[in-house]
């Protein structure tokens, strides 16, 4: 036998700004930022919710494609986003098939306007069809704006897996217009505070502090802590897939993952009607008091993190933590497995030794998750922290 290894290095530019109003009539935007030749179709589709959010969104994305010189706009599509738009193809089907019939080509553009569910549906569009089209993410809620819709990934559900199909495809862009957070839900507003509070737990106690100490102009959704919330937790997730050495998670840690294997696992048992913010908050609560529990992290701040939880007002516990498979184990357990399956490799849990500071684990004792699940149960019963 012989032959030859080659050596294949791709590099990518992760382009994220922040901005308001960025198709408003003076906006240069996507003038500045998208290269196009003079010409360019863009085809523009726009999550349904945020739709009725902002009657005014679609004519406004219209005139303002149609006024910019470079740009062939060819149309925008409204579709239903949401997690339901991910339990199946459908949606996935009915981009496609706008795709092809407005002519986009790997020369053109598409914009993705809405929260994560309905990004990592259309960027698994825009990364297939053609084999990768230019995407153009518009995040629109804390949750999309400061974690999912700053990464790399894309995908939807199957087989009753989170995530199961999907890819890694860098976007062209990614535009996080404040101007959307503020027309949201205070439910949606409030989601992504979580995944802050995860990404500092693991990557930077000086913002966890800051979290800490600015947790009541956060949990009132303040306008200037929000945004600064959002900005600084954005660059984090960016900075650990820019840098961190393994961008599309070919290797078996995942540190941005931190409470995620109960968070998947909880979504699924209650067929995904747990969103995907309020199950993270309960790992990233079970996780952080495993940490504790196994010696790793001191007490003091375990507690710490529980109440900035608190404050935010996320919950810590949930009821599907108490559900059980037909021999009587609990179904949450499961999730350890599918977790590791799902990256392929052998289980790998990041745990907090510090705050600001993870460790990797290879075993989770389930004995003692038990005792840390009765534990946040009767400790949030009873206001212990």
């Amino acid at each position: 036998m012989h032959g030859k290894d080659f050596d294949i290095r791709i590099s990518n530019t992760h382009r994220i700004r922040f901005t308001r109003d960025a198709f408003a009539v003076d906006s240069r935007l996507l003038i500045d930022l998208l290269e196009t030749n003079g010409h360019a179709k863009v085809l523009v589709f726009i999550d349904s919710g945020v739709a009725e959010a902002f009657p005014n969104l679609e004519k406004q994305v219209n005139d303002y494609l149609d006024r910019m010189p470079g740009f062939d706009s060819r149309g925008t599509i409204v579709q239903v986003g949401g997690e339901v738009c991910k339990r199946d193809a459908n949606t996935l089907q009915a981009a496609w098939d706008a795709i092809e019939k407005a002519g986009i080509d790997r020369h053109s553009y598409i914009l993705c306007i809405g929260g994560g569910a309905y990004l990592d549906v259309i960027g698994l569009a825009a990364a297939t069809a053609h084999r990768g089209i230019r995407l153009v993410r518009f995040p629109t809620t804390t949750l999309s704006q400061d974690d999912s819709g700053v990464g790399v990934k894309n995908g939807i559900n199957a087989y009753n897996k989170k995530n199961f199909l999907g890819t890694f495809a860098v976007p062209y862009a990614v535009v996080n217009d404040f101007s959307f957070l503020h027309g949201q839900k205070e439910t949606e507003r409030r989601a992504g505070l979580v995944e802050a509070v995860k990404v500092a737990l693991v990557k930077d106690a000086a913002f966890f502090n800051w979290i800490e100490d600015n947790a009541d102009q956060l949990a009132e959704l303040k306008t200037h802590a929000l945004e600064e919330v959002v900005e600084r937790s954005a660059l984090l997730h960016a900075s650990h897939i820019a840098y961190g050495g393994d961008p599309f998670e070919t290797g078996n840690s995942r540190p941005l993952d931190f409470g995620h294997w109960a968070a998947h696992k909880m979504e699924q048992l209650t067929e995904f009607e747990l969103s995907h913010a309020d199950a993270v908050g309960v790992g990233v609560a079970l996780d952080t008091v495993y940490s504790w529990k196994t010696g790793r992290l001191d007490e003091a701040s375990a507690m710490r993190v529980l109440k900035v939880l608190k404050k935010l007002k996320l919950d810590t516990w949930h009821p599907a933590l108490e559900f059980k498979t037909s021999e009587g184990k609990r179904s949450v357990f499961l999730g350890l497995e599918e977790f590791r399956e799902h990256l392929g490799g052998e289980l790998t849990v990041l745990l907090l030794k510090e705050i600001g500071k993870g460790e990797d684990v290879h075993t989770m004792d389930t004995q003692l998750l038990e005792e840390c699940i009765q534990w946040l149960e009767v400790s949030q019963a009873s206001s212990l922290y």
